[in-house]
């Protein structure tokens, strides 16, 4: 199979469900943007310090959990496919909530507004924070086109945990300069 085929030079891709549509298409902001986080997630694997090299685990579940999501997004609700795509469930939620909850309860508590950086990992933590954040409000766009149903609940569980994830990313980062014996950076007024 070749990886390339000419198909989008004039702006159009085809949805996971067989739609063409254009690339500035929302639902296709929307599944860039989880793509770009997972991307981002997988340079903060690598950049993790050994001491934390467990969590490595941790994010490469969650970067499973994300093409689950991207798939969702870039398959129309109508489309016979959507039966075949794991869908993002409370329990998914409850595993980033737990993470957040076991990294917290090693950090001091947090006083002031901080700024992104420290150690490279920390940095990456906060970028692919802002990453989330992004694909979060695109989601949210899309949302607002289902106003019941079970793909108005799957994007309700969907932003959840979006929102879930990017709180953890930000425990994550100040965590990664914890471990590494640096302080938060914090902003100063």
């Amino acid at each position: 199979m070749k990886i390339y085929t000419g198909s989008g030079d004039r702006g159009m891709t085809s949805l996971f469900s067989g739609e063409r549509v254009k690339k500035s298409y929302e639902r296709v902001e929307a599944y860039g943007d989880v793509d770009e986080l997972n991307s981002v997630l997988g340079a903060l694997a690598t950049a993790l310090p050994a001491p934390i090299s467990g969590i490595t685990d941790e994010i490469q579940r969650i970067q499973s959990e994300l093409f689950h999501v991207g798939a969702w997004l870039a398959t129309t609700p109508d489309s016979p496919s959507l039966a075949v795509i794991k869908k993002i469930s409370a329990q998914n939620i409850e595993y980033v909530e737990s993470a957040i909850d076991r990294m917290q309860a090693e950090l001091p508590p947090l006083q002031d507004f901080i700024l992104p950086g420290g150690h490279p990992s920390s940095a990456l933590a906060h970028i692919a924070r802002t990453v989330c954040r992004r694909a979060e409000r695109h989601v949210s766009v899309l949302r607002l086109e289902y106003s019941a149903g079970e793909v108005r609940k799957q994007f309700e569980t969907v932003l959840s945990f979006l929102n879930r994830l990017s709180d953890y990313l930000f425990v994550l980062a100040r965590y990664c300069n914890r471990i590494q014996g640096l302080k938060d950076i914090v902003w100063r007024r």
